[in-house]
């Protein structure tokens, strides 16, 4: 019995010292950061800009693989399906909380081991410039004021079903008090700006980062954003605030581990995006497209998923998703 005891503890004393010598050699290999959303949208091109940042501190490549599909389900299960060995990391967004609360995934932010928080992204009332113009279309006010006299008739993109940018069609609604038509995109926000600069809707709800090239190419103008403050990148758009309508909402990017990485190597990540967020090349990037960095740490981050797995679903049904 005792030679039994002897063993056990030998043999846990050496899976120990494994796990801190493969923290401490860590990384060894590239990584794989998953995304669950299309290639060319806000989340893809922020977490792509992450990763090069992110690459300088670990000293291998970080691949980003995006795995869309399901409203983003689909990637985001991948993530926490991944194996807990540190090189499968991946970006985890506002929707995470509206999956369980609208019977689409039982996985929620507890199914993760939350490394940081990157950024946070104001939505905006973007619509079709020809449309605006023929219209007589000039700013939030004259938006709303033909979004009631045409009931139900102005269609305007926000994503996936019950994403942010979904909700964010029905907080305008509110603020409004206007039935405006919320068409969404399984793969994300880049199909709806598509669609909203061809004309096949009248416009879109989502950042002003996912929908910059349409606006600077003219095809997109912006009337207002979800904000308490202007966008430093574009500071000539006013805030739906300041025309009188009491309407702030934005999404949330991070990043997370499958729940179960080793505390040293979570800690070797959470040093190697401490000093990525600061960044040279990525603070430039990101002000290039208009996304706020706003950083919180492991810590914070949870302590933020866990509010708003509370919040959100109380939104979603302010919004009659629920």
């Amino acid at each position: 019995m005792k030679k039994l005891v002897a063993l056990m503890v030998a043999l846990t004393i050496v899976l120990c010292l494994a796990d801190a010598a493969s923290a401490a050699y860590y990384p060894t290999k590239a990584l794989i950061a998953i995304t669950p959303w299309s290639a060319g949208g806000g989340q893809d091109n922020c977490l792509r800009a992450f990763c090069s940042a992110l690459e300088k501190q670990l000293g291998v490549s970080v691949t980003v693989d995006n795995q869309t599909g399901a409203s983003g389900v689909t990637g985001h299960e991948a993530i926490a399906d991944a194996d807990p060995d540190g090189y499968t990391i991946g970006m985890i967004t506002f929707e995470l909380a509206t999956y369980k609360p609208s019977d689409m995934s039982d996985y929620t932010y507890e199914n993760y081991d939350a490394i940081c928080r990157i950024n946070t992204d104001a939505a905006a009332v973007t619509v079709n410039a020809k449309w605006a113009a023929d219209n007589g279309i000039t700013d939030l006010a004259t938006f709303v004021d033909y979004c009631k006299a045409h009931p139900g008739e102005v269609k305007m993109g926000g994503s996936s079903a019950g994403s942010v940018w979904h909700i964010a069609g029905g907080y305008l609604m509110n603020a409004a008090d206007s039935d405006i038509k919320m068409i969404t995109y399984a793969d994300g926000a880049a199909g709806a700006v598509k669609a909203a600069a061809q004309q096949e809707i009248e416009g879109v709800t989502v950042s002003l980062a996912e929908a910059r090239s349409f606006i600077e190419s003219g095809d997109l103008i912006c009337l207002g954003v979800m904000d308490t403050e202007r966008n430093a990148t574009f500071s000539d758009i006013p805030t739906c605030q300041e025309q009188g309508f009491d309407c702030v909402y934005a999404t949330q990017r991070g990043l997370a581990f499958p729940k179960g990485v080793d505390e040293g190597i979570r800690a070797k990540m959470a040093e190697a995006c401490a000093a990525a967020i600061a960044d040279p090349d990525f603070v430039a990037q990101m002000a290039s497209v208009g996304q706020a960095i706003s950083y919180r740490d492991a810590e914070e981050y949870t302590a933020y998923l866990a509010q708003a797995a509370i919040d959100v679903p109380a939104a979603m049904e302010a919004v009659d998703l629920l």
